[in-house]
Order: C-alpha cells, then sequence, then structure tokens
C-alpha cells in the first residue's frame, strides 16, 4: 500500500495523491487546477520520516491567509493556492510498510502505482505506463501485477524476477528507511536526492529542505541525460536541445553557457554541481550519489 493522501477539489472531486505527485497548471501533473493564478508546478507532494507533506515550489501555499513553503498533510486541512481555490484534505494513508522495487544496476526507490522499467544501458523507472518498456509493474487490489513480452503475472513481495537478463525484487521498506536520510558525498553532509524529470522542469527534493525547480535549458539538460541512462557526446546533447543547428563552434559555445548557469544555480541551491559533469573526453554525464534517486517521467 503507497502512503498517499486524498484532497478534495473546488469542484467537489476526490483526488489521490502520492509521495512525489505534482500540483499546478501543467497538463502532465497529478492534480491539475485551472486557474491562472496557480504555477505551472505549484506544489509537490513529500513523503518524510513523520508523515506526508505539502512543498511550495514555484510559489508558497497559504493556510488561513499565512503563506508557507511547507505543510504537514492532515485530515480536514484546507490549503489555499489562491482566493477562493483550495483544496482540503480528506484522508491520510500510512501504512507501516510501502513497496519498493531493487535490482543489479537500480538502487532502491519506492514504486508509484503504476511503472514501466527500462533495461538498457542502465536500469531505471517511469513513473507512468510506456509501452516500450521492457517491463511494466501495477498495484491491483493491493498486490502487484508484472507484464513483460505480454505476458501478465502476480508478484508477491521479496519475488525475484528478470527482465533482459537482470535481477529485480519488490521489498517492503518501512516510511523511515522510504524518507532520505543525510548521506556523506564530497566530503560534506547532505541529504540524499530524489530528481524527478519532466522535460521542461526537474524537481530536486531533498529531506529537511525546499525542493528545488529547475526550468528552461537547464531543466532540459538534466532531463536528456536522464532519459538515456549513461554520459551523452557533447555534439548529441546538442542535437537534442538545438535541432536543426550545425555550427560546433556554436553550439559548445551555446552548451558551455548553458552547463555555467546550471551549476551556478545547482551551487546556489546547495545542491552538488557535480550533478552534471563533464568528463574532460567530450562526454557530459549526470552523476549520482549514494542514496539518490532518479524518476523519469519526461
Amino acid at each position: 500500500m503507497m502512503a498517499r493522501a486524498a484532497f478534495r477539489t473546488p469542484d467537489g472531486h476526490l483526488v489521490s495523491l502520492a509521495h512525489g505527485d505534482l500540483i499546478g497548471r501543467l497538463a502532465s501533473a497529478a492534480l491539475v487546477l485551472d486557474d491562472p493564478r496557480v504555477s505551472e508546478a505549484h506544489a509537490m507532494v513529500s513523503l518524510r520520516q513523520n508523515g506526508l507533506y505539502l512543498l511550495g515550489l514555484r510559489r508558497p501555499v497559504r493556510i488561513g491567509g499565512k503563506a508557507l513553503s511547507s505543510v504537514k498533510l492532515e485530515v480536514g486541512l484546507s490549503i489555499e493556492f489562491a482566493d477562493d481555490v483550495a483544496l482540503v484534505v480528506e484522508e491520510i494513508v500510512l501504512p507501516d510498510a510501502i513497496p519498493a522495487l531493487e535490482g543489479e544496476d537500480l538502487p532502491r526507490q519506492q514504486l508509484p502505482d503504476v511503472v514501466s522499467l527500462y533495461t538498457r544501458p542502465r536500469s531505471r523507472l517511469v513513473g507512468k505506463f510506456q509501452p516500450d518498456a521492457d517491463a511494466h509493474l501495477w498495484s491491483l487490489s493491493g498486490s502487484w501485477r508484472l507484464r513483460i513480452d505480454g505476458r501478465v503475472r502476480p508478484l508477491d513481495t521479496n519475488e525475484s524476477f528478470e527482465v533482459a537478463g537482470k535481477q529485480f525484487r519488490i521489498v517492503a521498506i518501512g516510511l523511515s528507511q522510504a524518507a532520505a536520510r543525510p548521506t556523506e558525498q564530497s566530503g560534506g553532509v547532505h541529504a540524499p536526492m530524489r530528481v524527478v524529470t519532466h522535460y521542461d522542469t526537474v524537481q530536486i527534493q531533498r529531506d529537511g529542505s525546499s525542493t528545488v525547480l529547475v526550468t528552461g535549458l537547464g531543466a532540459r539538460i538534466i532531463s536528456e541525460l536522464a532519459a538515456v541512462s549513461c554520459a551523452m557526446r557533447w555534439e548529441e546533447l546538442c542535437n537534442e536541445l538545438w535541432p536543426g543547428e550545425d555550427h560546433p563552434d556554436h553550439l559548445r559555445r551555446r552548451l558551455d553557457m548553458a552547463l555555467f548557469r546550471l551549476r551556478k544555480r545547482l551551487r546556489t541551491e546547495r545542491i552538488p554541481e557535480e550533478l552534471v559533469r563533464s568528463t574532460g573526453s567530450g562526454m557530459i554525464e549526470l552523476v549520482l550519489g549514494p542514496g539518490d534517486v532518479l524518476v523519469d517521467e519526461s
């Protein structure tokens, strides 16, 4: 069972959201609020060690007119996104344990209700149905189903399965394990990151800190690297960012400037700037540390 919160929308509908789900005007948001005063990526549900929170992204949310960047969700709480645009928390579900997936080259990470699993060149999860994925997993009445090559079968917790020669396993983890905890990396202490890519936006979530929203060209660079799950030649990355342009010197200058601005933003937000790294041999790569999780929803 997933940790989740149910919200009553202004038009009376009940919408259930889990950790990492986005609220805003984006069409890809789990809960879309169609109002010009609401940001595209306004807020996000986040699981912490003592419960579910709503984190303000581009703008704060309000409780009783007071602007807040983070709100612990409780039943009956009315959360305002704009005047007369509010969500009411109707239910909170916090099970003792939640499902996660781990594999040979896949760090343990929480499972959403529907997930697409890719195995090449490196295993990664996409938190929605993608028809070209190597396998699909989804929850059904408290149990799990697995589809590989068109064949569907039930899947029990702690049961291993193979996809494209790689071994994977669903495990149950406690909420305290699921919530991020500080980790040593690069000579300093910081919370493990959960990087969620939506192509034009990237959310970087860290326990104990506000979620950082990267937009524009910086988000596209991170999303392109996340999509291939390996280092890219700088020329290939430029072709994705600026299709149709073929002047190498001009493209390299544009890329170097975009990388400079992205790393400056990461440094300002106290995120390791080596998250996006140049290898020195013409390759650009995404570097995740121990405990960091990448969720590609582009």
